[in-house]
């Protein structure tokens, strides 16, 4: 076991195991660490806690300080010097006519790198943007292109549940979602109903899918010939949650057969 505290850089985003480095820190408390990408302002998301070491992937960098009321205030200052740049960013990729769109824009805490994350269809050749970009914000700069998702989690917005997204809400990752999901949980395959506002398959299909799958094991295949009490059919449809199916007998109907029945 290892003794680790969890930090995330921004509200509900991915929270990062680092080592407290002998100091008992709070959850919500304000952070300097070192991540590979230089000095960073975060927030205490997990208090001091201990988890195996196989959980760790990489080396564990370490929390150099809790953040001081000028920590705080330098800190301010690159996220507003950051919204200035994303601006800049955004008048360049007018002007260059470049097929891209700038989602986001980050220093870190010592400015050392100015991050810039956008959404692209295709590859696209920001050699001479970057250049500009660096001349005018005299700092390194990395541009990441990401997916739809993360250009929804960063939006935010509402779901067809009528609640706020899960991706903006809470989720930090972003789990591989199958069109099996939807079929497991006999939902209609219908774009409209799987689909979320970024366009790609529902993430809550991933929440109950193990639940599904293994109450799926219980139940025959549709199509499948199986006896009843009423002599022998054919399965015409399942009830996943009530575990329940229905079997079309020859010469009497259709009959719903329970599997719990008896146990």
């Amino acid at each position: 076991m290892i003794e680790v505290v969890g930090v995330a850089f921004k509200p509900n985003k991915k929270v990062y195991y680092f080592s407290p480095n002998g100091m008992k820190i709070k959850k919500g408390i304000n952070v300097i660490v070192k991540t590979e990408r230089g000095l960073q302002f975060g927030t205490v998301e997990i208090a001091n806690t201990e988890i195996e070491e196989s959980k760790i992937k990489s080396s564990l960098a370490e929390v150099i300080r809790i953040a001081s009321k000028r920590d705080y205030e330098k800190h301010i200052k690159n996220v507003n010097d950051a919204k200035k740049a994303l601006k800049d960013c955004k008048d360049l990729v007018d002007e260059y006519n470049l097929n891209m769109m700038v989602l986001d824009a980050n220093y870190t805490f010592d400015r050392n790198q100015l991050l810039f994350t956008f959404l692209a269809d295709n590859r696209v050749d920001f050699r001479k943007l970057a250049k500009d970009l660096a001349n005018t914000h005299k700092t390194r700069i990395e541009l990441r292109q990401v997916g739809v998702r993360d250009k929804a989690k960063e939006i935010g917005g509402y779901g067809s549940c009528g609640r706020e997204l899960c991706c903006s809400k809470f989720l930090c990752d972003f789990d591989s979602v199958s069109i099996n999901m939807a079929k497991n949980q006999n939902i209609a395959l219908n774009p409209t109903k799987i689909n979320g506002v970024c366009g790609r398959l529902l993430c809550c299909l991933k929440y109950e899918d193990e639940c599904y799958k293994d109450l799926g094991k219980k139940l025959p295949k549709i199509g499948k010939k199986v006896e009843t009490e009423f002599g022998e059919g054919k399965v015409i449809s399942t009830d996943i949650l009530k575990q329940t199916y229905r079997v079309d007998v020859k010469d009497h109907g259709i009959v719903e057969v329970d599997v719990n029945e008896g146990n």
